[in-house]
């Protein structure tokens, strides 16, 4: 989805992101949850309501090469914390917080057609005050990603109804190219087995948010 096409954002929600720039300088707004929950949709969303200042830079574009994680026989749980580079995320989490003036961050961007990340995808320039950040283990406090949760300034966790969520996921994997079959036995097990990993970064969140918000 892109921001063009987002439905707009609960008033709710917009609120809260006005009070976040309104302290002024550059912030971090982190969007968390399982898979499915609608990350990428709610990012669309605050895109598309604060326009030019506002980046949006998904953990995706950290997963490692397929042809790696192949080599390392991690290719059939992808996904997991171990198949992402976290080091890597939470390096560029910090350029993002202090920005240098007159410089763009260049932020690489996951591609499901080639199954890897592109360097050098997103550009966050410096004088941008928002960078909206979206991944499953945000506020995972295992597997390298610890440090993540004391980089954002606030942190959003997703909570849509279970039953939702899983036909999202499934509907995913079969426009990516899985049969029926293949999308749920994926989404009811690597995917499931990561939503459980993340459920408890719910309690480190400054915010959970509720079906009635996500569009």
């Amino acid at each position: 989805m892109t921001p063009a096409d987002a439905a707009p954002l609960h008033p709710a929600l917009a609120s809260r992101v006005d009070a976040l720039l309104g302290r002024g300088g550059r912030r971090l707004l982190g969007l968390a949850g399982p898979p499915g929950a609608g990350k990428s949709t709610l990012s669309a969303q605050v895109a598309a309501a604060y326009g030019d200042r506002c980046v949006v830079v998904p953990m995706d574009g950290f997963h490692l090469a397929q042809s790696t994680l192949e080599r390392l026989g991690r290719a059939d749980r992808k996904g997991a914390p171990d198949t992402l580079d976290a080091d890597g995320w939470v390096a560029l989490l910090r350029r993002l917080r202090a920005p240098e003036p007159g410089r763009t961050v260049w932020a690489p961007e996951y591609r499901r057609d080639l199954r890897h990340g592109v360097t050098g995808a997103v550009a966050v320039p410096a004088e941008v005050p928002l960078v909206v950040v979206e991944g499953n283990y945000l506020l995972l406090d295992a597997h390298g990603f610890a440090p993540v949760a004391a980089l954002l300034d606030e942190s959003w966790f997703l909570a849509p109804d279970d039953d939702v969520r899983l036909r999202r996921l499934v509907a995913r994997h079969e426009r990516f190219g899985k049969s029926p079959e293949a999308a749920r036995a994926w989404s009811t097990g690597p995917d499931e087995a990561n939503a459980r990993l993340v459920a408890d970064g719910a309690a480190r969140a400054d915010l959970v948010v509720p079906p009635e918000l996500l569009g």
